[in-house]
């Protein structure tokens, strides 16, 4: 058995939650440390994210390329399809969760007087020893400060605000649909893309008390799966779907992601290289404004340059899978 991987993070982190549910699917030997004892006797990572992995002492971050060596490190119980459109696939719905789903659990966090008041006394709890009444308060009125100041960063604004709620609530819809006839996203087998939405919903259906009160009502089966992914430890790995013939309810996911994701995507990406001060595009046929994320113009360069790693062959298949869902216009 290999040597324990050491991860910091918190409960309320969905990319903790997504990187642990992955080690406890492919069996990895892991030690957990709550991220203040990791920054008070561990090294720290250039920017502090969470989770922080250690590899031989040395710390790294960002769940995406993690899993990737993690998958080439360790051959049991791999995530990553081995059908190379299907893993392309896989990898834009992961970063579909990633990145636009978490603009939903930010919003709703920070946006909403019973959200903000749940997070900000709930939080600071798991981030070190015990606190005090005195204490976890003026923890929680600074943490939640920090975090309402960041909501302009993420994208939640009074103009966004709508879209993000109109595609959380379409989200429900289409995943309960999904898990109505599939145990996973892309058939009967976790893949980088389920451990990614899994990580936003443990907190949008299962803590942050707006969000979680309207999965409860119109999506039980999402709420429950939230629950299922936590621990896949004695899930038996069967199959993947195949990428020639993906389910409907999964070509309706590619479809949300198309009419969201995708034109913040590439909003963003022309706005980065312009040097513009503002992303301003429509979305959903809404404004959307926001600032330029940079760390997002890398991703639409990764997945592009993803694609074009692919043969001729697997690029016909992903074409064939995103064609109409808006999704197409990533990789044009």
């Amino acid at each position: 058995m290999s040597d324990p991987i050491t991860i910091a993070g918190s409960p309320g982190s969905p990319y903790t939650r997504k990187m642990l549910a992955v080690l406890r699917y492919r069996r990895l030997p892991y030690i957990f440390m709550p991220i203040a004892r990791a920054r008070a006797t561990l090294p720290q990572p250039k920017v502090a994210l969470l989770p922080t992995f250690y590899f031989d002492g040395v710390p790294v971050t960002d769940s995406t390329p993690i899993i990737r060596r993690l998958e080439a490190e360790h051959a049991d119980r791999p995530i990553v399809p081995a059908d190379p459109a299907l893993a392309l696939i896989d990898a834009l719905i992961e970063d579909y969760g990633d990145e636009w789903l978490t603009k939903a659990m930010f919003h709703y966090r920070w946006s909403y007087t019973a959200d903000i008041r749940k997070s900000a006394e709930v939080l600071p709890n798991w981030h070190g020893g015990p606190l005090d009444a005195d204490a976890l308060a003026a923890m929680g009125k600074t943490f939640a400060d920090r975090q309402i100041a960041r909501l302009a960063y993420v994208g939640s604004n009074p103009v966004t605000g709508p879209v993000i709620e109109g595609s959380y609530r379409r989200l429900l819809g289409l995943l309960d649909a999904h898990f109505a006839a599939h145990r996973f996203l892309l058939g009967e087998r976790p893949a980088p893309c389920d451990f990614a939405l899994y990580g936003q919903l443990t907190q949008l259906a299962l803590f942050d008390p707006t969000p979680m009160a309207l999965a409860s009502e119109i999506a039980p089966r999402v709420v429950a799966w939230s629950i299922f992914v936590e621990d896949l430890s004695g899930e038996d790995a069967t199959t993947w779907c195949n990428a020639g013939e993906l389910p409907t309810t999964l070509a309706a996911l590619l479809g949300e992601i198309g009419r969201t994701y995708a034109p913040l995507l590439l909003a963003n990406a022309q706005a980065v290289m312009a040097g513009a001060e503002r992303v301003e595009t429509q979305i959903d046929g809404q404004p959307w404004q926001q600032a330029p994320f940079p760390y997002q113009a890398k991703c639409l360069k990764v997945l592009r340059d993803h694609y074009a790693a692919l043969d001729a062959g697997a690029q016909a298949k992903v074409d064939a899978a995103l064609a109409g869902t808006g999704c197409e216009a990533l990789f044009a």
